[in-house]
This record gives C-alpha cells, structure tokens and sequence, in this order.
C-alpha cells in the first residue's frame, strides 16, 4: 500500500490496538504450518468482535486490502508476501462458551473464529458432549474450519453447526443458520467464488451428551491413526489437494509413482502421498512447482485433475534483473 495509506491505517489502528499487536512486514512462514512464506505487509491481532468491526470499517473507508490468517494450516503464502492489512484470528480471539441445554437435548457450545478445532473438541469432551472427537486433530482453528467446511474419519463440521456468525468488509454483523451457510465438501456460502466477501466471527456447534470416557477413547484412536499413517511431524498443510470424486487424492499420486519427488526444500511424503511436506527449509516457489508437477503427471497419467486444498495467498517476489 502507499506509505501516507499506511501511515493513515497505523494511526488509526493505534487506539484500537496494543503495542504489540499491530506489526509491519511479519514474515508469514512464522504463521504457517508449512514454515513458507514472505511478508504480511501489516499484521493486526484482533482481540474482540467489536475490535473486528472497527478495523474493517477503517480498511474499507481506506481502500485497503484484507487477508484473513486463522492456525495457518491450510496456508501457502508465496514468497513476495501478503500485501494489506492481514488479521490474525488467533489466542486473543478465541473464547468458548460454556454448553447452554437445547430443547432437543443437545447442548449449544460458541467458539469465536481463532479457537483452535483440537482445544474446541476438548472442551465438548471435558462437559461429556459428542460430535467433536474427529477434529481432536486437526490443526485448524474454527474461522477457517468453517470455511472449508473441515472434516476426517467421517466427520464434518457441517453435521454440528447450528449456527455462523460472520461479518462484512463494512464492518456489518450477519447470523446465518446451518442451512443457510450451504455446506458441501470442504466448501460453504462463503467460499463461493461469486460470494460477497465475510468472514467467520463465530460458530456455534450444537452437541448431543454422551460418555466422558468413550469420547477421549475415540480421540486418541483418531490421533493414533493420524500419527501412524501422517507426516504430522513435518512441516505441511494437510491434506494438499482435495478429493476427487471417487477417488483419493493420495493414492493417486501414489499410483503414479511420485512419492519422494522433490523439488528444492519440497517433496512428495514417502509415508502419505496425499501430502506435500517442507522438509528441507524449502520456498514457496519450491512448493508452488511440486504442486504443478504433481498435477501434471496425475492428469497426465489417470485423466484427473486434482484441485488444491490449500489456500494459496500473496504475491510472487519481484523479477531479479538478468
């Protein structure tokens, strides 16, 4: 952005922030599972809806640019970085409510948009409500869950929402029912490509009761099979590309014989195809070209075409001159 826009912008946010959440070319790879990633031009810790709402009125009225960074997990920012003003959804914007009784004998939990889905599925589990145990591990927060719609092992978030809160670049709230937010795979109203632009503040999942003990069984079951057949310990997004009809995305890759590719810091993993790891301190470049590979030959070699998952944001760096 122009330096006297951004100057305005950091004198307006002054006020609504403290010293230390508001920054200036933070690099995105400290923010991202994957480790990669340039520059947020201007980072801001949101810390309350009202805070929220504030600062999208004064970016609208500026004309700036606004990116949304929750857990960073399913996250590629290129190496140029992330020009405007990105808002971390993180700790300071992460509270949880306590399970409220519905008339149907389910319980309603509230979680704003930078709780963690692994502390949320803890919580149901200390007050004895199902629902959650699939998200026990994934390393999502609940904005972006939402957005994507995020699931495992047969569960999805789309089963127990009952409600979305989100809010417009105006700075305007808007509620909106679980029928309302038109779930499918690993997408919703808002990640409509035509949608108007809103992000998730809140959600409110609504729980049935059931026992303390088989709940945390289910879990560590679920993050055992995670452990065993995951590159959890390596820098990586997840699940790199969705699945295609039919099919998974890993077993293709698998089929075409391309675990262990690599291309500089980025690779193929040897232990789940399905997922593109940074084990060797790699770029967003390195990464960006490994996808594209991946791509081709699949399509190449079984007719699929497979669609990222992740999220790629930002800009390329400049041309270096020859």
């Amino acid at each position: 952005m122009e330096e006297t826009v951004r100057a305005e912008l950091t004198e307006a946010l002054r006020p609504l922030t403290k010293r230390k959440e508001l920054a200036e070319d933070v690099p995105m790879s400290r923010y991202t599972t994957l480790g990669i990633g340039g520059p947020a031009e201007m980072l801001c810790e949101i810390t309350s809806a009202d805070q929220l709402l504030e600062i999208l009125r004064i970016a609208q009225r500026l004309g700036v640019t606004v990116n949304i960074l929750g857990g960073g997990s399913n996250l590629l920012v290129r190496d140029g970085g992330w020009p405007g003003l990105t808002l971390h959804f993180g700790d300071g914007f992460a509270e949880i409510t306590s399970p409220v009784p519905l008339p149907d004998g389910r319980f309603a939990i509230t979680a704003q948009a930078g709780t963690p889905l692994t502390r949320l599925s803890g919580v149901a589990a200390d007050a004895a409500l199902c629902g959650l145990e699939f998200a026990a591990g994934i390393p999502g927060t609940v904005g972006g869950g939402v957005l994507m719609n995020a699931g495992a092992y047969g569960g999805e978030l789309q089963n127990i929402i009952e409600g979305v809160t989100c809010a417009t670049l105006a700075g305007e709230i808007r509620h909106y029912t679980r029928a309302e937010m038109d779930f499918g795979y690993r997408r919703c109203r808002l990640s409509a490509p035509d949608a108007e632009r809103e992000l998730v503040v809140s959600a409110t999942f609504a729980l049935p009761p059931g026992d303390e003990d088989t709940i945390r069984v289910t879990m560590r079951e679920f993050n055992a099979r995670r452990r065993e057949k995951q590159p959890i310990t390596l820098p990586c997004c997840g699940s790199t590309f969705k699945r295609p009809p039919g099919q998974f995305a890993g077993a293709l890759i698998d089929q075409c014989g391309l675990k262990g590719l690599r291309v500089g810091g980025a690779s193929v993993s040897t232990k789940h195809a399905g997922f593109l790891i940074n084990d060797e301190d790699g770029t967003a470049a390195d990464y960006l070209v490994l996808m594209r590979e991946v791509q081709r030959v699949v399509l190449q070699q079984t007719g699929v075409l497979l669609e990222p998952e992740v999220h790629i944001a930002g800009v390329d760096p400049p041309a270096q001159d020859a």
